[in-house]
C-alpha cells in the first residue's frame, strides 16, 4: 500500500475491503448479464463489494461504482475459470 492510501486509512477516509475470485467472477457474470457491460476484473472486484454492501443497507440508499478499463481483455480468463 502506498504513502497516500495509508494516510487516506489513518485518517478513516477510506476503508479497505478483500472479494474473492468467485466473488468477483460472479458480480462479473451478473454485470454482463444485467446492464450488458464487460467489466474489467479489477472493477468486478469493487462490484462484488457493492452487491455484499448493499444486502446490508436500506433499499433507499445508493452505492457508486466508478468502472475502469475494459473485460473484453479478461473474456479468457473469465470462460476458463466458468467452465
Amino acid at each position: 500500500m502506498g504513502p497516500e492510501h495509508s494516510l487516506l486509512k489513518d485518517l478513516n477516509r477510506v476503508q479497505y475491503v478483500s472479494i474473492d475470485d468467485d466473488q468477483a467472477l460472479e458480480a462479473f457474470n451478473t454485470l454482463c448479464v444485467l446492464e450488458g457491460i464487460i467489466p474489467a476484473l479489477e472493477s468486478s472486484h469493487a462490484v462484488a463489494w457493492a452487491m455484499i454492501e448493499a444486502s446490508r443497507r436500506p433499499k433507499n440508499e445508493t452505492i457508486i461504482v466508478n468502472l475502469s478499463g475494459r473485460g473484453d481483455k479478461d473474456l479468457g480468463i473469465v470462460s476458463a475459470y466458468n467452465k
